[in-house]
């Protein structure tokens, strides 16, 4: 399940969109203006915005833009929708930084379709898709953990933790990237919070002989390193 802000002024698009995403099961917000847009923006960062060109204050196109000059928002999904369908527009879009371009009127189920793609280019850790490195498997829709064929018990934070790195294996996170993305970006704790969770998955993974897969990175943070395996014609 994502979270998806769907910002769309006209009350019966909106309702049709919404309707649609809830059905393929994500948690879904509506702004009707970019004020309402940026204001939800600044409460929580969704999982991928779905953005009409053509709204009440500034441009879809002029939001977008501003969100790829903004560190905070740089990496944010942004699907836009528009009703501008001529070839000059869907580039001018794309090139404002929108990762996908849908033209009205749409079908609903193409929409979705999209969505779920940018989403699995994009933000893979909001998809309840089961996800595999090495030893180590992590399935969301079960809350489950495997790894060496042994069931690993987790908290809730450390499944989260495990969920983002595994989504993104070999990066490096700083403790402040990761108090974003997986405790969210308003919640205002320390951030050694993070190494205590780390310690506890690091354990937790121990039991199955995984827990080397998490690095610290010293100066830098942490990450989840795929395991090195020998080459066949290594002496």
């Amino acid at each position: 399940m994502a979270r998806i802000l769907v910002v769309e002024d006209e009350p019966a698009i909106a309702e049709l969109i919404m309707l649609n995403l809830r059905h393929d099961g994500h948690e879904v917000q509506l702004a009707t203006s970019s004020a309402d847009a940026e204001n939800a923006l600044r409460q929580a960062l969704p999982d991928l915005v779905l953005l009409d060109w053509m709204l009440p204050g500034e441009s879809g196109l002029q939001l977008a833009q501003r969100w790829r000059r903004d560190a905070r928002t740089r990496e944010l999904p942004i699907v836009m929708l528009t009703a501008r369908s001529e070839e000059r527009d869907m580039v001018q879009g794309l090139d404002s930084g929108a990762d996908d371009y849908l033209a009205k009127p749409f079908s609903p189920s193409v929409l979705v379709a999209r969505i779920r793609s940018v989403l699995r280019r994009k933000a893979p850790q909001s998809l309840d898709t089961a996800v595999q490195i090495g030893a180590l498997t992590l399935d969301p829709s079960t809350m489950r953990v495997v790894a060496n064929g042994t069931v690993v018990k987790l908290g809730p934070t450390e499944f989260r933790l495990l969920r983002f790195l595994m989504n993104h294996p070999e990066r490096v996170h700083s403790r402040a990237q990761l108090l974003d993305r997986v405790w969210g970006d308003h919640v205002f704790i320390e951030e050694r919070t993070v190494d205590v969770h780390v310690k506890r998955l690091r354990e937790a993974l121990a039991v199955a002989d995984c827990a080397g897969m998490v690095e610290t990175v010293r100066g830098a943070g942490y990450r989840l390193a795929r395991p090195v395996t020998a080459s066949a014609g290594a002496a």
